[in-house]
């Protein structure tokens, strides 16, 4: 049974359990639609050090990087519209534990809104918005969070981080939203912009 966690609430990924490879699932409906545009929520991962620095160009994992050199985060492509099945998730990225790089401490999950200020969209307008994780070889959830609060003028949430942790990972819910797009996030974790 999957745990159900809360913003600010965490899980220990690796205590009790052989998990090797992670799915990690992002899901949202919009409430409300404003002008001719699609709906377009982007998921975005960032590989870290402890200062919350990106360790290079190639280990932020997003639409037009969809592996890192170490083929440890995998981003199974871009969903434009949310459109598909409401019980199945948007956008994926799945994590092989044992190739990440040494270097590698926090996991950072990111959810940007495509050209939100351009499209006068914001978190306000999306509605059923949760993260999960799987074990993907035996295609059980294991922990599931829900974004309950509205982020009614955000344009961006930090939803979670996956950090080592005693020499294992623990999954930590942020649940934090931002008036930012991607390119602002790219700025905070050290990634240049061209």
């Amino acid at each position: 049974m999957a745990v159900n966690i809360s913003k600010g609430g965490g899980v220990d990924l690796t205590k009790g359990t052989n998990l090797k490879e992670a799915m990690i699932g992002l899901g949202w409906d919009t409430k409300r639609y404003n002008g001719d545009k699609d709906f377009d929520l982007d998921l975005v991962i960032f590989e870290c050090d402890n200062n919350y620095s990106c360790i290079s160009d190639r280990h932020m994992i997003f639409y037009n990087n969809l592996r890192d050199p170490e083929s440890a985060i995998k981003h199974s492509g871009d969903n434009r519209t949310g459109a598909g099945d409401d019980n199945a998730d948007d956008e994926t990225a799945f994590i092989k534990f044992d190739n990440i790089a040494d270097n590698v401490e926090r996991i950072v999950i990111i959810v940007t809104i495509f050209e939100a200020r351009e499209n006068k969209q914001n978190f306000g307008l999306v509605d059923n918005a949760y993260i999960r994780m799987v074990d993907n070889e035996t295609g059980k959830e294991i922990l599931r969070y829900d974004l309950r609060e509205e982020f009614s003028i955000q344009t961006g949430v930090v939803f979670g981080e996956i950090c080592r942790k005693d020499g294992g990972w623990r999954f930590n819910a942020i649940g934090d939203g931002y008036n930012k797009e991607l390119a602002d996030f790219c700025y905070d974790y050290g990634i240049s912009v061209r």
